[in-house]
């Protein structure tokens, strides 16, 4: 019972804990301590153990050289050790190619002021030594060793004493030769010891010594030669005029009877019963008229715009004449301002003035009536086509295909080039407006078609195939919507000028030899019939709709190369060749 009831006192906690779980009194129980059969350990020295066998294993692994972070402090041993494992194929010097970041290996990056740098630097280039910077206190040295001692151990801002003197003394003496006095006089034996500063004073060569100060007043003939040789091609390209174009003095003759008819009219005025019968256009038969007074043969053909009774036309004799069409069929003016063949002519708008594009590098602007020019533009190189914007308030802006495969655009009211478009890989050979005068067309030698809008000089169209040949003639369809290129393989092709600019491959116009010439190809007015001078003298006409050969006229001795159909008669057609001859057909 004792036993018991000392239970209860000791266990009253357990007994509280047992009347809650279960209200109902139960009988008391007797609970037995339970035993280990396992021996007692010291849980402090086992701890104690464990952590000493990590810190030993920690401080025998060397550290991952990949790592970035490190979980303890490694000893010096650790991060120096060498790396385990095989050696790397491709690495010299044991270090892996991750692991560079310079051709020498691993560099740190440190923190080193700017002046301690150059200091330790220039010491080492001077001296041969220099101090560690990995060394912890700075007195460790790299280099030179026994310099280093005879040195003391000085750097390149410490001087020593000697040099301290020495430089005083040139100080003072370069003060007295400013001031101009004669200095201190100095022992003879110092100066001529070679050990001492004055005999170095006196004997000390610079580099620049025996030099003039200043600029070279004279140039040696070499000199000379090259000078004006680079000042003569310097002018040459800053202002172009020597080797742009030859000089030729521009002449004008008048041959008709009087400039001005009774009335006071221009002999330039159109009739004025000129009208319009175009509706349906006839295909020629016969020669009604020669016009002969080139002495070489005739290179184009323009007629006046609208009215088409004048007609002009460039010759290989250096040349341009306009003609007299409804009257007297004689010619009525000669232009003569090239000294070579004049290779293109376009009319402006009204036909009151016109452009011409010769073989000497010039394009000229003359005034049709008065026969002056009114201005000239040159860069150097040939131009082989020239054409006015046809938009009537942009007839000052002139375009012109160059033999450099640039398209140069002027402005004729300043005379500056205003854009050049730059993108053709051989020389330009037409230019053609489409859209509304909003883009234009190129050909060139380089057997492409590209197409740009106008005042930007970026190709917004690239036509090039394989198959294709070089185009030298461009015509434009009076309904605007079709282009005709001459093509050098004997054929003619159309291409769209909608968005795509797409071949049709349905019409295509042949039977003509064209090969090796720029022969004029063009159109009726009223777009039914398609024409073209060929290489054997012929003029071909082919129907549009059917792309079938209409007729075909012997115009020419040697080759027909320019063919124009005239503005306002039905069936006239004026055709040109390198005969020297130019044939008026009904």
């Amino acid at each position: 019972m004792d036993l018991l009831q000392a239970y209860k006192a000791d266990d009253g906690d357990d007994q509280q804990m047992s009347d809650h779980s279960s209200p109902d009194s139960s009988p008391p129980r007797l609970s037995i301590a339970a035993k280990s059969a396992a021996p007692k350990v010291n849980d402090t020295m086992l701890s104690l153990t464990v952590a000493e066998a990590i810190a030993n294993k920690s401080l025998t692994k060397p550290l991952d050289p990949t790592q970035h972070v490190v979980a303890f402090n490694p000893t010096y041993d650790q991060l120096w050790a060498p790396i385990q494992g095989p050696a790397h194929p491709y690495a010299k010097d044991g270090i892996a190619q991750g692991m560079r970041n310079h051709k020498l290996g691993f560099v740190e990056n440190a923190s080193i002021e700017p002046f301690v740098f150059d200091e330790q630097y220039n010491t080492f280039y001077k001296y041969g030594y220099a101090a560690d910077p990995s060394a912890s206190a700075g007195y460790n040295y790299v280099g030179d060793l026994d310099a280093l001692k005879q040195n003391d151990a000085i750097s390149v801002y410490n001087i020593p004493q000697h040099e301290q003197k020495k430089r005083k003394l040139e100080k003072k003496k370069e003060a007295l030769e400013k001031d101009g006095g004669d200095g201190e006089e100095v022992d003879t034996s110092e100066v001529e010891n070679p050990a001492t500063d004055a005999w170095l004073l006196k004997n000390r060569k610079s580099p620049w010594a025996g030099k003039k100060d200043g600029l070279q007043d004279e140039l040696s003939e070499e000199q000379k030669k090259y000078a004006e040789e680079y000042a003569k091609k310097k002018g040459e390209e800053r202002d172009g005029s020597k080797d742009k174009g030859e000089a030729v003095s521009d002449k004008s003759t008048f041959h008709g009877k009087e400039e001005k008819d009774y009335q006071g009219r221009s002999w330039i005025a159109p009739p004025k019963d000129a009208k319009a019968t175009n509706d349906h256009c006839y295909i020629p038969k016969r020669l009604v008229h020669t016009w002969s007074g080139h002495t070489k043969g005739v290179s184009a053909i323009r007629f006046f715009p609208k009215h088409g009774h004048l007609l002009l036309s460039a010759g290989m004799d250096n040349k341009v004449k306009i003609w007299d069409v409804y009257n007297s069929g004689k010619c009525m003016r000669t232009y003569m301002g090239h000294s070579k063949v004049v290779r293109d002519i376009s009319f402006c708008n009204d036909g009151t003035k016109f452009l011409t594009a010769g073989y000497d590098k010039n394009i000229k602007y003359w005034d049709t009536e008065t026969g002056q020019v009114i201005s000239t533009f040159s860069t150097g190189k040939i131009p082989y086509v020239v054409k006015l914007n046809p938009d009537d308030d942009k007839q000052n802006i002139l375009l012109a295909g160059m033999s450099d495969k640039k398209i140069v655009q002027w402005d004729m009211n300043t005379g500056q080039v205003t854009q050049e478009y730059d993108q053709h890989l051989g020389a330009v050979n037409t230019i053609t407006f489409v859209d509304n005068n909003r883009r234009f067309v190129t050909s060139s030698d380089d057997k492409s078609l590209r197409v740009w809008e106008f005042g930007i000089p970026v190709v917004i169209k690239y036509i090039s195939e394989p198959h294709m040949h070089s185009m030298p003639a461009i015509s434009l369809h009076p309904n605007g919507n079709w282009l005709a290129a001459q093509s050098l393989d004997n054929q003619i092709l159309i291409y769209g000028t909608r968005e795509r600019f797409q071949l049709n491959k349905k019409k295509r116009f042949a039977g003509h030899i064209v090969a090796g010439y720029a022969c004029q190809v063009n159109f009726s007015p009223d777009g039914r019939f398609v024409m073209s001078g060929d290489g054997e003298g012929k003029c071909w006409f082919w129907d549009w709709k059917s792309c079938k050969v209409f007729r075909t006229l012997k115009c020419h001795n040697g080759v027909c190369i320019g063919a124009a159909w005239h503005p306002l008669e039905q069936s006239k057609v004026a055709t040109c060749g390198w005969d020297g001859l130019i044939k008026y057909w009904d």
